[in-house]
């Protein structure tokens, strides 16, 4: 490393935040902070409980990792990748990225000409009119002229070992073009697929939102249309492999839409356009259905089994498959439905932290859950262990007289003879 490259500090080590860090550790001097020793101390052993970077990576990178703020006063450039949450009303929680701004606010020192750049999704304006102001007044320096705002959007799809950091095209923009172009840069170093120049700080954030609002309302299509077949007798999966072999044909699939980005992303856009007096009547109705989802599933369960209450085993809590995480999980939604209805629910996940899922939503995990038999085996998230599941280890998770309720249909092909089965 030579002293002409910039020092970097990317703040919060999350699903977004650590595999940037290591990426950027390979070509610039860097640090990760995060607020949570416990985080810290756990990376330095190369352990990484949300799967993203593996022992060996993290044991390897020269990236520095600290939880105290004095080892990062005064660097050239900041990168904010906190999540940005919705509060109990489906309103933007800026809380984290807030608290985040104030303490690489106090970080500032004149002189440097230091560049902020975010990576958390925001609707448009934030980073600007928000963030900015934030960082003047706490570090009581004057944007655009001792330090400096862009935006990187962040693009992490966890989970993907295709679509990493460093495969990806980069969306960059900063508040000038001298500071854009520095950007460009810092990212066009990491990542081979190259970066793309958004024309402003407002186009890169309003691109970012939209790509997680595009996705949700389609998916928020495909579930409206499993509704409707459902009362058809006509199975979902059936319809699509016939809708499917058209070329232009748009292959997304109904399911439980939760998680950190297309679960959240589309609030942030509709409280923007009704700050502005537009009421989003294509948004808000697709997040509605996609809300609704899972009590939907858990009354297709409870309707198929005549009522009847019973033990239901949950496999899978996570809000996708072959994750760990439990941020805003849709399952959470069957979960209550059905014990709203009477039913006594037993939690089984190979991936899911048994103490976070106390701790976020007061459900235990039961590791030994496959060793039982259930009246009703409802296959929430696809799981690789579940996707491999055998037809006799399928059978004998099911009492008799039992329903499987496959929500994604991966056991079509080797479902138990005799036994009533549900999927979309």
């Amino acid at each position: 490393m030579t002293q002409d490259l910039p020092h970097i500090v990317v703040v919060g080590l999350g699903y977004v935040g650590l595999p940037l860090a290591v990426a950027l550790a390979d070509h610039f001097p860097t640090t990760g902070f995060d607020i949570d020793p416990t985080r810290i101390n756990e990376l330095r052993e190369g352990k990484d409980r949300t799967r993203e970077v593996t022992a060996e990576r993290l044991l390897a990178s020269p990236l520095t990792l600290t939880s105290t703020g004095e080892d990062v006063v005064g660097r050239d450039i900041y990168i904010v990748t906190v999540p940005t949450p919705v509060d109990g009303a489906n309103r933007p929680d800026l809380g984290p990225v807030l608290s985040a701004t104030r303490t690489v606010g106090s970080l500032l020192r004149p002189g440097r000409s230091s560049i902020v750049i975010y990576e958390s999704t925001v609707y448009p304006g934030v980073t600007e009119d928000i963030c900015g102001h934030e960082l003047e007044r706490v570090s009581g320096l004057r944007r655009g002229a001792d330090f400096f705002l862009g935006y990187s959007p962040e693009r992490i799809n966890p989970g993907d070992r295709e679509h990493t950091v460093d495969r990806i095209i980069k969306v960059v923009a900063g508040e000038n073009p001298e500071v854009l172009e520095r950007i460009a840069a810092l990212y066009g170093a990491v990542t081979s697929a190259g970066v793309f120049r958004a024309a402003s700080i407002k186009t890169a954030e309003a691109a970012k939102v939209i790509e997680n609002a595009q996705r949700d309302i389609n998916i928020a299509f495909m579930n409206e249309i499993t509704q409707i077949f459902a009362r058809l007798d006509l199975s979902i999966w059936d319809v699509l492999e016939a809708a499917g072999t058209k070329w232009n044909f748009l292959r997304f699939q109904p399911g439980l839409v939760g998680g950190h980005c297309i679960g959240v992303d589309p609030y942030y856009l509709s409280h923007c356009a009704q700050s502005l007096g537009h009421l989003p009547r294509v948004i808000l109705a697709g997040r509605s259905i996609n809300d609704g989802m899972g009590t939907w599933v858990a009354d297709c369960i409870h309707s198929r089994r005549k009522s009847r209450t019973g033990r239901v085993l949950v496999l899978g809590i996570t809000f996708k498959e072959d994750v760990p995480d439990l941020r805003n999980s849709k399952v959470i939604d069957v979960i209550r439905r059905l014990q709203w209805l009477g039913h006594e629910v037993v939690i089984h996940d190979p991936l899911a932290d048994g103490e976070e899922a106390m701790h976020e939503y007061g459900l235990a995990l039961k590791p030994g859950a496959l060793d039982d038999r259930y009246d009703i085996v409802f296959a929430a998230v696809p799981h690789a262990a579940y996707r491999a599941m055998k037809r006799e280890k399928i059978a004998a998770l099911v009492a008799p007289d039992g329903l499987i309720a496959d929500l994604k249909g991966i056991w079509r092909d080797r479902l138990p003879a005799g036994i009533d089965s549900w999927t979309l």
